[in-house]
């Protein structure tokens, strides 16, 4: 077995944790709000929680308002709890099947506090990024001593794997950045 085929072994592995990763700082609110803040919130509809995204439609009205259009009216009572639950500080309007949710400006105190969660999202991610790196050098490692990957191979092996995991965690930081930057802007 050659280690290059050990490595893309968890590429779709990664392609997920970075899909994963970009949905998670989606949800944090920059100045202005993105559907993705409040579309995975589950609302109570008719005994079931289910989220929001498939309670209704949500759609960006300004900077700092979202519109969030029930498909029926009667579940206008369980998505507004569960926003409210959700404690984002979003102040809801309700008209007919329509609420809209308001958000106060970002002061330079919530921009910190974001930058601070973002950054602690982030780690997350590098560490889960780190747990398959090493799960691949362990691979490796235990194809090494029952003989089906040279030692050399498994040495090349290492190498390319942190190469790899180098560039994968340069996006990360990138998308990082790129988000620190909205969020302080």
């Amino acid at each position: 077995m050659e280690f290059q085929e050990i490595i893309n072994s968890i590429r779709p592995e990664i392609e997920i944790l970075l899909a994963d990763y970009k949905a998670e700082l989606m949800k944090l609110r920059t100045g202005r709000l993105s559907p993705a803040l409040i579309e995975d919130i589950e609302a109570n509809c008719f005994g079931s929680l289910l989220p929001l995204k498939q309670m209704g439609s949500i759609s960006s009205v300004g900077q700092r308002e979202l519109l969030f259009t029930t498909w029926d009216k009667s579940y206008v009572e369980g998505a507004v709890a569960g926003i409210e639950q959700a404690g984002l500080g979003l102040s809801v309007r309700i008209d007919g099947p329509n609420i809209y949710l308001t958000a106060p400006a970002l002061t330079e105190d919530s921009r910190k506090n974001l930058v601070l969660v973002l950054n602690k999202k982030k780690e997350e991610f590098f560490q889960e990024l780190r747990r398959l790196r090493d799960k691949v050098w362990k691979t490796m490692q235990d194809k090494g001593q029952t003989g089906e990957l040279r030692e050399d191979d498994k040495f090349k092996g290492r190498d390319k794997l942190d190469e790899f995991t180098r560039e994968q965690r340069d996006k990360m930081e990138e998308i990082a950045i790129n988000k620190e930057k909205e969020i302080m802007a």
